[in-house]
């Protein structure tokens, strides 16, 4: 069964679509499962300013990919990166263990965003 906040990410996402001209730009993805994440996100002051994605996939990946970018939004680059697949599943209220590998493709997905968002600004 999922939480009412998995349910509530899955029928309301937040932060869907893409970024024209972002900062940064991350893909992750897993073969077994199809599912498919990119997020982008725009850097203002050493910030995320904005962040949005495009999640093909279940339920739980879609909810994963949402409260990822609420949680993102808004923190310092060294903050961020500091958000784990563990954070991600636990501000869901829990993911069933099938689905926790959804999970993992959240906090890799925004890693790589801030990776290419810091290649292209060194």
């Amino acid at each position: 069964m999922y939480s009412k906040t998995v349910m509530d990410h899955f029928s309301n996402p937040r932060n869907v679509g893409v970024i024209e001209g972002a900062d940064g730009v991350g893909e992750e993805g897993n073969p077994v499962c199809g599912d498919m994440m990119t997020v982008y996100i725009k850097v203002k002051d050493g910030r995320i300013d904005d962040i949005k994605f495009q999640t093909f996939g279940c339920g739980a990946a879609i909810a994963v990919s949402s409260m990822l970018t609420e949680m993102a939004k808004g923190k310092g680059i060294e903050e961020a990166k500091k958000i784990t697949n563990k954070d991600v599943a636990e501000a869901l209220e829990g993911l069933p263990k099938n689905k926790l590998h959804c999970s993992n493709l959240g906090a890799d997905v925004l890693h790589k965003a801030i990776e290419d968002y810091e290649k292209t600004k060194a």
